[in-house]
């Protein structure tokens, strides 16, 4: 089993399901990607190895292949940075971010039909109560991505929002700028993804403000925060092999467990080969191993 690293670093001002933030001062945070790992808006008791460093440095690459698109909070890693002050291994994991005023939106984007989605199509032949069409098979791409947001519940599950809903929250020409936006980052990185093997199924993304402009935050187009299945295996009509968390989605299902904390320890053979998922999926995407 592994035990989960807590971060020595004194002035933590946030805890997360996976990230820790400690202010730096002058409008700077560090962004701590632990090795915790949530499943069905619950933390697991034990981690995964090397999970936060993926996270930190797969986050990254996304932030600057996608920088042309629109703005991120992202201002160097940790390990480049002198003023950091923090263990190799916690430094390996963090980023150095600029502080920005938050969206309270989970901005989900699904070009295949898959998880929460194939489920509730199964039932009603809807996708967050949007009708499609008949005959889809699970996993089938949809003809143009669907923005499917959600809330962001600090505490609990997210709810489904409906469009309106976004825009009550944040005002109509907010919300079309965040499904738009969505839109265009996820697209670009399908493309990226496809040509290095990796399909990206779905993500979320999300947003604030930083001296006034929208604003990528938080992580981006990680194994925890999307569906990586690899091209090669990829046909619809069953569960397609990935490189993310459906391997402990999976196993916590097999278990009978309710979705409600507190969460089975997660097994040796679960861990491991969650590991080796998110490590191929940084290979694959970056062409680098994990530093």
């Amino acid at each position: 089993m592994t035990t989960i690293m807590e971060s020595p670093l004194p002035d933590r001002i946030y805890r997360g399901k996976v990230r820790d933030t400690h202010d730096m001062g002058e409008g700077l945070l560090l962004m701590v990607a632990t090795d915790r790992i949530s499943a069905f808006d619950v933390v697991m008791p034990n981690g995964i190895p090397d999970k936060g460093a993926v996270l930190c440095q797969l986050s990254s690459f996304w932030f600057a292949q996608t920088a042309g698109i629109v703005p991120n909070h992202l201002v160097a890693l940790a390990v480049d940075r002198e003023d950091v002050s923090a263990p190799y291994e916690i430094a390996r994991r963090s980023m150095v971010v600029k502080r920005a005023e938050r969206i309270d939106v989970e901005c989900v984007i699904r070009g295949y039909i898959t998880g929460s989605a194939w489920a509730e199509y199964k039932k009603s032949g809807t996708v967050q109560g949007l009708p499609m069409q008949a005959g889809l098979q699970e996993g089938d791409r949809f003809p143009e991505p669907l923005f499917t947001p959600t809330t962001k519940a600090e505490v609990g599950h997210d709810e489904n929002m409906s469009k309106q809903e976004v825009e009550d929250m944040v005002g109509a020409e907010t919300a079309k700028l965040l499904e738009e936006t969505t839109a265009k980052v996820y697209m670009a990185a399908h493309e990226i993804a496809l040509e290095k093997g990796i399909i990206i199924a779905d993500t979320k993304m999300e947003f604030g403000f930083i001296d006034g402009k929208l604003t990528l935050i938080d992580e981006l187009l990680t194994p925890d925060s999307s569906r990586f299945w690899d091209a090669s295996g990829y046909a619809p009509g069953k569960s397609q092999p990935n490189f993310d968390k459906q391997f402990v989605r999976d196993w916590l299902n097999s278990q009978g467990w309710d979705h409600e904390p507190p969460a089975p320890a997660l097994p040796d053979d679960v861990v491991s080969k969650t590991r080796e998922r998110y490590l191929e999926a940084h290979t694959r995407l970056t062409g680098k191993s994990l530093s």
